[in-house]
């Protein structure tokens, strides 16, 4: 790994990291249904820009499904599950939360497919849950009914993560990521339409907000899916995925420096849990990623 490619990562990392801010500062006023439908509209229409230049037609032929299936499992629900945790939870919180999807992935994966779960997985799977559970143990003023719904939904956001990869992992057609993020944007969009009426906006949101909600739909979810398969096609898929285990530090900072938000014992205790946790499962080791990362910059002896 480069040293551009090491940034490019932090720098992925730092982006969706503040996506859980940009959506904590704009929830209140746009509410779940709104921000969402504005999210995925602004990704969508900048993938479209990005395709235009790049003179690239996306794949729709025998797709639409799989577009479909992908939006609702991957955008409209667990973005929208997240908004609503956003009312209640932290942005480190929600952060720890979305690092838990390579172990439900893992999990349904193993009754989905029939996946053997190794030991070291197994033994992932439980400190992912021990320390989710800890992190509301450790915080009295969670125990109650509201905190405690926005921490399902927040579970529950991951877990759909954890159905949409293993449903991509195992889809017949081999549909490049490019295509599968352009088309399963503008199907959650057409996904989100029916339900505005329903559930109306809180408030006109201020300036600030909706810059907050464009800032989330072009930087982290058009653009930062651009740097994402630029890294999974330069690092491959393993190396990039290391990519989760930042973002929940990212994104405490964010929430510690514009928000106030302060990183407590409970908070901190579920980020180390979990991560260890997802390290299990996924099989991602710092010291072979570091030992890599260090050999990749050795000077070549090459003239």
């Amino acid at each position: 790994m480069t040293n551009k490619q090491f940034f490019l990562l932090l720098l992925l990392a730092a982006i969706w990291g503040a996506s859980f801010l940009l959506i904590r500062i704009a929830v209140d006023s746009f509410a779940p249904v709104f921000l969402i439908e504005a999210r995925v509209l602004f990704a969508a229409l900048s993938l479209s820009i990005i395709a235009l230049l790049m003179r690239r037609k996306v794949m729709v032929k025998g797709l639409v499904g799989h577009y479909f299936f992908v939006g609702l499992f991957n955008s409209a629900i667990p973005w929208m599950l997240f908004a609503y945790a956003a009312q209640t939870l932290t942005v480190a919180m929600l952060a720890i939360l979305n690092a838990t999807a390579p172990i439900w992935g893992s999990l349904i994966g193993r009754f989905w497919h029939g996946e053997r779960i190794s030991r070291q997985g197994w033994c992932g799977l439980g400190l992912g849950i021990l320390g989710v559970v800890l992190m509301v143990g450790l915080a009295p003023n969670m125990i109650n009914a509201e905190s405690l719904v926005a921490l399902l939904a927040a579970t529950l956001a991951a877990f759909c993560y954890g159905i949409a990869t293993n449903y991509t992992k195992h889809v017949k057609h081999k549909v490049p990521g490019f295509d599968t993020s352009h088309g399963s944007l503008w199907a959650t969009v057409i996904l989100l339409v029916p339900l505005l009426p329903f559930f109306p906006m809180n408030q006109m949101p201020s300036t600030d907000e909706i810059l907050a909600v464009v800032l989330l739909g072009i930087v982290c979810t058009g653009i930062a899916l651009i740097f994402y398969f630029d890294l999974v096609a330069e690092i491959g898929a393993a190396s990039a995925l290391s990519v989760t285990f930042l973002i929940p530090g990212f994104a405490a900072i964010w929430g510690y420096v514009v928000l106030g938000e302060v990183l407590t014992l409970n908070v901190l205790v579920g980020i180390i849990t979990v991560l260890l946790g997802t390290m299990l499962v996924t099989g991602f080791s710092p010291m072979r990623f570091l030992k890599k990362r260090k050999g990749d910059l050795q000077p070549s002896s090459k003239l």
